[in-house]
């Protein structure tokens, strides 16, 4: 059994969890994953230094660590130096698997039609939605305002109901990200295909 951390940067990603088991399974390892909230991480600090100094203070021992981190305007080779340099330094031990969305982790859900009408609770709605392409969806500057417009159109709610769907946005982020089809409009975008392929060649080297 290997001892994984996985480290996001709010609540709503700990989606990235289910497939980090499910990846882990199809190589062969079993493995307990812990995410720890990182609201309730003794430091101040929420860079990934900060972060992952909390919890070496806090102690536990791990084979791999899964850090997730967008790249937002800093692009994803930034984002790799940060979360490389950072694990290095603080946890010399462990693997380290880096998970960066480009730009944001919604770039990664506004693709799939058919969940994002499931998740606003309305299936069998015809509703047009402004899908972009996948070449495109890297290239969005505001992915999440996108997805919760996306969402919200797919619902076809109105008035106060749509405002209390609007409200449990980052609950359906989540669950969204927990129920991502692999194999789905997602698997074209290369940052998913990188979070995959490294998270795959680390569990193959323990």
């Amino acid at each position: 059994m290997y001892s994984v951390l996985f480290l996001g940067e709010g609540p709503s990603d700990r989606g990235i969890v289910t497939h980090i088991y499910r990846i882990a399974e199809s190589c062969g390892k079993s493995v307990i994953v812990t995410a720890p909230d990182v609201g309730s991480l003794p430091s101040p600090d929420r860079s990934v230094h900060g972060k992952l100094g909390s919890i070496r203070e806090i102690g536990g021992e791990y084979d791999l660590v899964v850090i997730h981190r967008d790249a937002d305007r800093d692009g994803p080779e930034a984002r790799l130096a940060e979360i490389l340099g950072a694990a290095t330094s603080l946890m010399p031990g462990s693997l380290c698997v880096p998970a960066i969305p480009v730009r944001m982790t919604e770039a990664w859900l506004i693709l799939d039609e058919q969940q994002i009408r499931r998740v606003a609770g309305n299936p069998n709605g015809t509703m047009d939605l402004a899908i972009p392409s996948w070449k495109e969806a890297e290239r969005i500057a505001d992915p999440k305002g996108l997805l919760r417009e996306l969402l919200l159109t797919a619902s076809g709610l109105t008035g106060r109901k749509r405002k209390t769907l609007s409200a449990r946005l980052s609950y359906q982020r989540s669950q969204m990200l927990e129920t991502l089809d692999p194999d789905g409009p997602v698997s074209k975008l290369p940052s998913w295909n990188r979070f995959q392929s490294r998270l795959s060649d680390a569990f193959s080297t323990l």
